[in-house]
């Protein structure tokens, strides 16, 4: 039996990036349950699994384009450092989460704090970056 379009599959996983560096695994935990082509994973970890049998093991390389895409300059948001709550003194790399107009929460990072702004990027941790998972497929169904 195939993984395709529209199942229900299980998933173990380990990401890692070029320099071998792990950004997310699931040893330890439940294998990833996603429904394959809805767009619920990235779009180079969802085409990886199509086709897979159970028990399957392979290792794939997700450029940027079919990951988190390119890192956005539009992504970068100067803040003025008065819009801050008085008790919180905001440092580079610090992790914040910020709401838009439409009520949706995103995390950002400090980049830069000066006397008057802060820089937060708004960018997902990893845009711009190829990705490579060692992906095992558990179950279907």
């Amino acid at each position: 039996m195939q993984a395709k379009k529209g199942d229900k599959v299980n998933v173990h996983y380990h990401g890692r990036l070029n320099d071998g560096s792990t950004f997310d695994s699931s040893e330890g935990r439940e294998p990833l349950q996603f429904t394959v082509g809805s767009a619920q994973v990235i779009k180079g970890f969802d085409d990886a699994v199509v086709n897979m049998t159970i028990g399957e093991k392979k290792t794939i390389n997700i450029p940027v384009t079919e990951a988190y895409g390119e890192r956005s300059e539009d992504m970068m948001i100067e803040y003025p450092i008065t819009e801050f709550p008085a008790d919180m003194k905001p440092e580079v790399g610090m992790e914040l989460q910020m709401g838009d107009n439409a009520g949706n929460i995103f995390p950002v990072v400090v980049t830069q704090v000066t006397d008057n702004s802060v820089t937060l990027d708004a960018n997902h941790p990893l845009a711009g970056k190829e990705l490579i998972f060692d992906i095992e497929l558990v179950s279907i169904g």
